[in-house]
């Protein structure tokens, strides 16, 4: 059985601990490898190495910092299916959902290759007579991140190479529910050959992420998962002084207009709420339809649920896998439950089925479920599963009012074929990502990865130019040059 190792300071390290946990395959319930559980000496070895490599590589001209980027990018094509394979097999996606998180972290690589641009400061000739200002970006120092399990290819990666490319070093403390991938691309950063210090990866749970918090030299925190940790980690993270970005939990609506094509609206939607078996922060999770697209909509997304394909993610043509735990899929068999309990009406169970060859995988079929009460649990708690809540309203204000009712703000969909009605609910609706005719609306890497209320801790978001000025703070230069002044020296 393997046992999962720390790289610090330019190499692997066994975590001086006994306490693991084991990977599992969550299709079969097979053990992968085991994770250590390291220690708060573990995170100071990591920052301390960190702090000391800093002192050279902020040094470093932005040229010369890009340079090991590039050919981690190769390493990232060149392994494409390994690490597709990897992602599969720990987290339960299928190859082409691990392939296409691939794409998007190889995406940010790429447009943090621009940082000689992006980290460009501004200057001003003659704010008075014979004095200029100028401001200029500097790292901030070493940089954290704590990821989750539900995208370990991509989510590292709305923060690693920003932060190394606009001069700061970074740790990095994956999921132990999927720390195998992690493994595998700090193998690649090793060979991208960066030097010791820059880039860490550190095993752990909670003990390394409150270290990660409280540790002096860690100056910036980055952070994915639920709102109630989210909510943590900014108010630890703040309370020592710290920048931090934290991005919580979503339950995203979707409202469907009675001339939106049904059949596209459809495939897209069930893409959506049932892709990654609904465990993504941008997930629909409740499909509001309004007026006549009540019948057309139901009808065609109860026959697309109950047809999903459901199994290992590596067989060929699987569209959905299992959940990530066998406390996941029991969690979500009971939200099921309550819903049903609180007054909805369940149209399709996926609490039933079973795959063959994988009886203890932890899979839930796609679950449809309409006429679900606004205000009950099923309505405003995000089920983090392959659950679609269907709600109905007569008009478009009415849709927008419901969106709008909750605390959640990551994302929100319309599917219409009115420019107006388009533009009046992408103006109106609290959401920090807004879809037009999408059912999953990511945002390309140089846009910022937005996110409002309980969705959000923070100000500045992952990727993009919101990256960059996370990772730099800013200084401002005032000078004067007399000419008489030059005589005296």
């Amino acid at each position: 059985m393997e046992l999962l190792e720390n790289f610090i300071d330019g190499g692997w390290r066994a975590a001086a601990t006994e306490l693991t946990l084991n990977v599992l395959n969550p299709a079969s319930a097979r053990v992968l490898a085991q994770v250590p559980l390291s220690s708060a000496a573990e995170v100071d070895q990591a920052a301390v190495a960190a702090a000391r490599a800093f002192i050279n590589w902020r040094r470093t001209p932005v040229g010369e910092r890009i340079q090991p980027l590039f050919k981690l990018k190769q390493l990232l094509e060149d392994n494409l299916g390994a690490l597709a394979s990897s992602i599969t097999n720990e987290c339960g996606k299928t190859i082409a959902e691990s392939t296409g998180e691939l794409r998007r972290a190889i995406e940010n690589v790429e447009t943090a290759c621009g940082m000689p641009v992006m980290i460009q400061g501004t200057s001003s000739e003659d704010i008075a007579a014979g004095i200029d200002e100028h401001m200029i970006r500097q790292p901030v120092g070493v940089a954290a991140a704590i990821t989750p399990f539900n995208f370990p290819g991509m989510i590292p990666f709305w923060f690693l190479p920003y932060a190394v490319a606009a001069g700061n070093c970074f740790i990095l403390k994956p999921s132990e529910r999927v720390p195998i991938t992690s493994q595998k691309l700090f193998q690649l950063i090793q060979a991208a050959e960066f030097p010791p210090g820059v880039l860490q990866l550190v095993n752990g749970g909670r003990d390394v992420v409150n270290a990660i918090l409280d540790h002096p030299e860690i100056r910036a925190v980055s952070f994915v998962g639920s709102t109630s940790t989210a909510r943590y980690v900014y108010s630890r993270a703040a309370a020592n002084g710290k920048r931090a970005q934290c991005q919580g939990g979503a339950k995203n609506p979707v409202v469907i207009m009675p001339d939106a094509d049904m059949e596209t609206t459809t495939r897209i939607l069930a893409d959506s709420a049932f892709g990654c078996a609904g465990q993504r922060c941008l997930a629909a999770s409740v499909a509001i339809t309004v007026g006549d697209a009540q019948s057309a909509f139901t009808d065609r997304i109860v026959a697309t649920a109950s047809s999903r394909k459901v199994g290992y993610g590596g067989d060929a043509g699987v569209e959905m896998g299992p959940v990530i735990s066998a406390e996941s899929k029991r969690r979500i068999e009971r939200v099921i439950a309550k819903g049903e309990h609180d007054g909805a009406r369940l149209l399709v169970d996926g609490r039933t089925g079973s795959i063959d060859g994988y009886e203890t995988g932890f899979f839930v079929f796609p679950t449809v479920l309409d006429r679900v009460p606004p205000h009950v649990d099923l309505a405003r708690t995000e089920v983090f599963g392959p659950v679609l809540s269907l709600m109905h309203v007569n008009n478009i204000e009415d849709a927008i009012a419901l969106v709008n009712d909750r605390t959640y703000g990551n994302m929100a969909c319309i599917f219409t074929g009115d420019g107006s009605n388009a533009r009046r609910f992408r103006y109106e609706v609290n959401a920090g990502n807004i879809g037009v005719n999408v059912g999953v609306a990511a945002p390309i890497s140089t846009f910022p990865f937005s996110g409002w209320g309980e969705s959000f801790f923070g100000d500045l978001h992952a990727q993009g130019h919101h990256a960059v000025e996370f990772y730099t703070q800013t200084k401002v230069v005032v000078e004067r040059w007399p000419k008489d002044w030059s005589r005296k020296f």
